[in-house]
């Protein structure tokens, strides 16, 4: 009889819950300690008219102006967005790898990328209006160079909710979901090269070290970011929501509206200010992915470690 007793895979499986815990987790240390990054990177997305300078300098220019903790801008609310999502997104995907391998035997990237995307669209659509918070309150008292843009005023997160609600309308805190939608493709295909890799890496029951699973993780982050960079900033903009043009709003939810704001950014800056924040980005999410899949997968092999001692005491 297998550990489950012969009975259907249980969603609510203590493996899962593990994988999720160790992935949340894992992503709050690694965003923790690379978040000056992703300042950089959310700064130079909104604010089209800063010019594009090297990420130290630009840091450098922001703790000089606003000071140094604004550098740290935001961090409760990413931090606690960031947790639930990943908590979410790791709980889905070993989820469905669970059922999926089990009656394929083994995982290809194909079955993968199809996890990935799953995984990615019950994220998005649970967690988008928490991700529409924290983009707000980070850039709260921020010094624009853009003039078009409105400061906000919150008190933190439920007073963001409850105002965002209150002026603009429940539907406001889904801004931004459709390219967030279509960049579950990010997701989708970073696990996808991750999971490749690491199955390539660990070929013939060879243990994976640390330092190759921070590669790992860099690389297959690195190929999934570069792709979908100019969505990622459009997606920015909207969940911003305080972009005004031509003396009016921009608009916001739905497709026209994303194809408005990409053509809008080129006519006045250029192709190229669709990646403006990139090096910034780069750096954030490739180092913040490979160091949450280390402390992920440390933390799932020393829980598991740990249930297989405790099942050998009891037996």
């Amino acid at each position: 009889m297998s550990q489950n007793g012969g009975s259907a895979i249980n969603l609510l499986s203590y493996e899962t819950l593990v994988h999720a815990v160790a992935g949340a987790v894992g992503s709050m240390t690694a965003m923790s300690v690379f978040f000056p990054l992703d300042t950089a990177r959310i700064r130079l997305q909104v604010d089209e008219s800063r010019k594009s300078k090297s990420t130290a300098i630009l840091l450098a220019e922001i703790a000089k102006e606003e000071g140094l903790l604004s550098l740290y801008r935001g961090w409760f609310p990413v931090i606690s967005s960031l947790c639930c999502s990943n908590f979410v997104y790791f709980y889905t995907f070993n989820t469905l790898k669970k059922v999926m391998v089990a009656k394929n035997s083994q995982s290809r990237p194909g079955t993968d990328l199809l996890m990935g995307f799953i995984s990615g669209a019950v994220n998005v659509l649970l967690t988008t209006p928490m991700w529409v918070v924290n983009t707000r309150l980070k850039l709260q008292g921020a010094k624009f160079r853009n003039e078009d843009l409105q400061q906000t005023d919150y008190r933190g997160i439920f007073d963001a909710f409850s105002q965002i609600i209150a002026n603009e309308g429940v539907g406001t805190l889904w801004n931004g979901i459709l390219p967030s939608l279509v960049l579950v493709f990010n997701p989708a295909v970073h696990f996808m090269f991750y999971e490749a890799m690491k199955r390539k890496a660990g070929h013939g029951g060879r243990k994976i070290t640390s330092a190759e699973i921070f590669v790992i993780g860099a690389v297959a982050k690195a190929i999934a970011a570069t792709v979908t960079y100019p969505l990622q900033t459009v997606q920015a903009i909207l969940r911003f929501g305080q972009h005004k043009t031509e003396g009016r709003k921009i608009p916001n939810g739905s497709l026209q509206n994303v194809f408005y704001l990409l053509m809008d950014r080129i006519k006045k800056h250029g192709a190229l200010s669709l990646y403006k924040g990139l090096e910034a980005k780069l750096l954030q999410t490739v180092l913040t992915s490979a160091l949450m899949f280390v402390v992920y997968e440390k933390i799932t092999a020393a829980t598991f470690k740990l249930m297989g001692i405790k099942k050998k005491l009891k037996t």
